[in-house]
């Protein structure tokens, strides 16, 4: 760990947006004690790029009184083992597993040893969550953005999770990173869509009394699309159930959906404000409004199935607009390549959506 200043970033090299009176240098870190010469929030995004060319990253903390900057090193591989990561995936085996039981028809209570029957279903899940995740990791480390390993979220539902994320504890250096690592996880999650939805519908039905509790999915378009392309249907008769795999490309497409709403930290806001900058605000603002408005249009003429999910996903979405989204410290827009491919991702969500996604009873 580095014990002395960075070189070039002395007190001095700070003046035009922070003014140092007291510099301390511990464990790494370089926490420089001053005032802001220019608005707060605006200070790193002045400072951070000089920090970031010598190998560091910088915030600005209000402690006890008085303001500091802290520079910490920067680091963009995985140091050791992460355990963390570890320990929630296999936990996330063994709740998928157990929910793919139930689209099985199987009893693991009954018999734990017959979870294992479900490793399809798991894997299909797992699956797409995880090329998703690691489209996000791969171009975080090529535009040189520190980034986590994905952590998978186990829960004891219908699909044993709740999606995987990952952390970037880094500044974006411009737009076109952030426009990047934003739309290569729906990108590639949507590969494995694909492909997931494509072996599943190939894969020949269950036989089940009961879909998983009597839930019933809407397959969107790009689901449709794969099986009419096959030629092969997505219902069946009476006491057959499409195979669950599919379930493991209906989840990609979900998730696809959703994280592509242009909202927060969501990797749509991250495609959105990389394409047209600050006009991400009022697209935001339309996002919570557009799901009650989709959840009160199901209430009133559907009979109210999946209204519930798309009244907490507004809720959810007015939350996640608060956090804020992410800023670049280089504005410069993108080129028309990558606004094309903006335009095409898009469409490929729309492509993922359907208004009642699950139907209970």
């Amino acid at each position: 760990m580095s014990t002395s200043l960075p070189t070039g970033l002395g007190p001095d090299a700070l003046d035009e947006a922070f003014h140092v009176y007291e510099v301390e240098v511990a464990d790494g870190d370089v926490r420089y004690y001053g005032e802001p010469l220019v608005e707060r929030e605006n200070v790193v995004q002045r400072l951070a790029p000089q920090f970031r060319e010598r190998g560091y990253r910088v915030m600005l903390n209000y402690e006890t009184g008085e303001y500091v900057l802290v520079a910490t090193e920067r680091s963009v591989g995985v140091d050791g083992v992460p355990w963390t990561n570890v320990a929630l995936f296999l936990a996330t085996v063994l709740t998928t597993l157990f929910a793919g039981s139930r689209w099985y028809g199987v009893d693991p209570l009954a018999d734990p040893a017959r979870l294992v029957e479900a490793w399809p279903f798991a894997a299909a899940v797992l699956g797409v969550l995880a090329v998703h995740e690691f489209g996000h990791y791969a171009l975080s480390r090529h535009h040189d953005v520190a980034a986590s390993l994905p952590y998978f979220i186990p829960l004891p539902n219908l699909l044993g999770t709740l999606g995987a994320v990952i952390s970037m504890n880094d500044h974006i250096p411009d737009r076109d990173a952030l426009f990047d690592i934003g739309v290569a996880g729906p990108l590639a999650g949507l590969v494995a869509t694909v492909v997931v939805t494509a072996i599943g519908v190939s894969l020949p039905p269950v036989e089940v009394a009961q879909v998983a509790g009597g839930v019933t999915l809407g397959y969107p378009l790009l689901i449709q699309g794969v099986a009419a392309l096959l030629g092969e249907p997505l219902v069946y008769g009476e006491g057959l159930s499409v195979n669950p795999v599919v379930v493991g490309g209906w989840v990609g497409a979900f998730v696809t959906f959703l994280n592509l709403l242009p909202v927060g930290q969501l990797d749509g806001a991250h495609v959105t404000k990389a394409l047209v900058g600050d006009y991400l605000g009022a697209v935001q603002r339309a996002v919570p409004v557009a799901l009650f408005g989709l959840a009160g249009y199901l209430y009133l003429f559907e009979g109210g199935r999946s209204a519930g999910v798309w009244a907490v996903w507004g809720f959810l979405t007015l939350l996640l607009g608060r956090a804020g989204s992410a800023e670049p410290l280089d504005d410069t827009p993108v080129g028309t390549g990558r606004k094309l491919v903006g335009a095409l991702t898009l469409v490929l969500g729309v492509l993922c959506f359907t208004p009642m996604p699950v139907v209970l009873g």
